[in-house]
């Protein structure tokens, strides 16, 4: 940590300051001593970490925010959100971990800043993917600084993503519909390919391991019979699978549903 801290004079100059601050340095100790993956995140985020030292994790969540509303707002220009995702994700596991170990966050907080990531990162691919979709169909999106909207994409978060009770562990379910009704005419024969490989593309913004790591990893077995179905389903399909084929666990899983 001072390694990395070195270059920045000011920021030396923080990271030595707390080390000489017996409370500072317990927590120090705690991240660097026990946790190899909090410690690789403390070394490639050295401001970070000593900003949450001093002041908390609530300004650190703040800025966080705001930096996940400009990612998605260039998704939705059609810039890949792959790389500011996987770099915003590590800073809020940093953030979350901190918070947890120096007991600034309830468990029920902790949950629900994972939670709420999941959800705006989701957004963010989704924006970008439709985007791209409109492009590809040369059609224009209801409100194109918001794609989402009208688009006719449903995305279900289930299980502890639908709940808010993400842990640091978890991956995400999600089932992916979409309602053909919401397009042009001319272009809805194709539409059932397009979804697949918008579900598929979501799954790779998410999922994919690079060398900045990966968002959450992503799971869309819990949609209908999904040995023999697609990743992205239509509205009318999974309205006649419910009614006629499906099973009691299907419909008690949609009570975590979002």
């Amino acid at each position: 940590w001072r390694a990395a801290a070195a270059a920045d004079v000011a920021l030396a100059e923080r990271v030595e300051a707390q080390l000489a601050e017996p409370g500072s340095l317990r927590l120090i100790e705690a991240i660097f001593g026990n946790s190899p993956y909090l410690t690789h995140l403390g070394e490639r985020e050295p401001k970070l970490l000593a900003g949450l030292v001093e002041a908390g994790p609530e300004p650190a969540v703040a800025a966080l925010w705001q930096d996940l509303a400009a990612i998605r707002r260039s998704a939705a220009a059609g810039e890949d959100p792959s790389r500011p995702l996987r770099l915003a994700k590590r800073r809020l596991a940093l953030v979350t971990a901190v918070a947890d170990i120096a007991g600034a966050w309830s468990l029920a907080e902790v949950t629900a800043a994972l939670s709420g990531f999941a959800e705006q990162a989701l957004s963010a691919a989704c924006a970008f993917l439709l985007t791209e979709l409109a492009r590809q169909l040369d059609v224009r999106l209801k409100d194109p600084e918001a794609p989402e909207t009208g688009s006719g994409l449903i995305v279900l978060g289930m299980g502890k993503l639908g709940a808010g009770e993400l842990n640091y562990s978890s991956d995400i379910d999600l089932i992916i519909f979409y309602d053909p009704e919401c397009w042009p005419q001319d272009c809805r024969s194709d539409l059932q390919n397009r979804f697949v490989r918008l579900a598929r593309g979501l799954v790779r913004i998410m999922a994919q391991r690079t060398a900045d790591g990966y968002v959450f990893r992503t799971d869309l077995r819990l949609r209908p019979d999904p040995g023999s179905t697609p990743p992205a389903m239509s509205v009318l399909a999974a309205e006649i699978y419910y009614e006629t084929l499906g099973q009691n666990w299907e419909r008690a899983a949609m009570i975590k549903a979002r």
